[in-house]
């Protein structure tokens, strides 16, 4: 086996299989990448066998050949290789790689390609097409919100539903919501409803250009993705998710709308002085004004008052500000707007003019 190719081509890819393969395996074939050289072509596979990433980039192929080799090593070597050409040759169950003039050496040891587990395929029958800008919205407006709590593991990934021709994504952390709906113009009639856990959208989202299409079949509690040169697969998150159409309110006739970048710069300068566990912030909305403020502490308090487009009653809240940060950073318009009831029921932030996404979140007790 020998080929060669620049540096920044396989950094970029052998840099996402490592985010892939998982941190918890020990030196094993898990903890290490395929690479297959053959027709002026290199293919890259990784796994931690719930998730499977393939690609491939062009090289120059010197003598086709398979193995593997740890991955973290191969990165770290990467990394601090000079920019240019890199030399990649297999020699005596080693991977000898060279900088392109030959005074730089490393010395990997590889497994043999055949303990290399086999990757999970399915028939290009399944697949249909989403433009990738859609669905990588669609990612960004909802993953943030996934619960982080593993004991609750069928919220450690983002819903997803099909209703007539339309996909909705949900993401639900059990104290705040997130919601988008998109209309596609062919999905297939037999997706059933899924879990798509956060570790392949986030991947997806740093792969992804946002131009073209995505492939996307859903078959065998396993979701797969085609997109440019690559092929990612995962297992999907087993269990029920929580029913989110409850916790939607049918009505909420109190609305105070906010300028966005006025917002996210005063919550920036208020949370400097939040008590940094319960991440308490109060707002009071009164008659075109909104305060936003902290609690006294034994270093202090803060406070900033905003204008706002709001006619109602007195009303103040408590939120954690990380709940209004996140979505808040996602909206596309200028303005954002606070749809709300009563001080301990459901928020429902949106964009103005609204869009096909909303964020619901629930106040703490004052």
């Amino acid at each position: 086996m020998k080929f060669k190719c620049n540096k920044n081509s396989i950094l970029n890819e052998i840099s996402i299989t490592q985010d892939i393969i998982s941190s918890k395996n020990a030196i094993s074939i898990l903890s290490n990448v395929l690479l297959v050289a053959d027709n002026n072509l290199l293919t890259i596979k990784a796994t931690d066998l719930k998730i499977g990433f393939e690609t491939q980039i062009p090289v120059s192929v010197e003598e086709p050949g398979i193995t593997t080799v740890f991955c973290d090593k191969l990165l770290g070597i990467l990394r601090t290789m000079p920019e240019g050409d890199i030399k990649f040759s297999l020699e005596e169950q080693k991977m000898i790689i060279r900088s392109e003039n030959n005074n730089i050496v490393f010395q990997l040891k590889v497994i043999d390609a055949e303990k290399f587990p086999a990757l999970k395929n399915v028939s290009d029958n399944n697949y249909f097409s989403i433009p990738q800008k859609d669905f990588i919205e669609m990612i960004t407006q909802t993953s943030f919100a996934v619960s982080k709590d593993e004991t609750r593991y069928f919220m450690n990934g983002v819903f997803l539903e099909k209703k007539e021709n339309s996909f909705i994504m949900v993401a639900t952390d059990g104290r705040r919501l997130s919601f988008i709906k998109k209309e596609f113009d062919s999905i297939p009639e037999n997706i059933e409803s899924s879990i798509i856990p956060i570790k392949i959208l986030e991947i997806i989202k740093k792969l992804a250009t946002g131009e073209g299409e995505f492939l996307i079949a859903i078959s065998d509690k396993t979701i797969f993705i085609k997109f440019d040169d690559n092929k990612i697969y995962s297992n999907l998150i087993e269990g029920q998710f929580p029913n989110y159409e409850r916790v939607i309110p049918e009505k909420q006739e109190l609305v105070a709308i906010i300028s966005k970048e006025d917002f996210i710069s005063a919550l920036k300068r208020v949370s400097v002085l939040v008590e940094q566990k319960s991440k308490r912030v109060l707002m009071k909305f009164y008659e075109g004004s909104v305060d936003i403020y902290t609690e006294e502490t034994e270093i202090g308090d803060s406070k900033e008052t905003l204008s706002c487009e709001y006619s109602g009653p007195e009303f103040t809240m408590v939120i954690n500000y990380v709940y209004l940060q996140d979505p808040i950073k996602v909206m596309e318009e200028e303005d954002v707007s606070f749809k709300f009831t009563d001080p301990s029921k459901a928020v429902t932030m949106s964009s103005v003019p609204e869009h096909d996404y909303f964020h619901i979140v629930m106040p703490m007790q004052i």
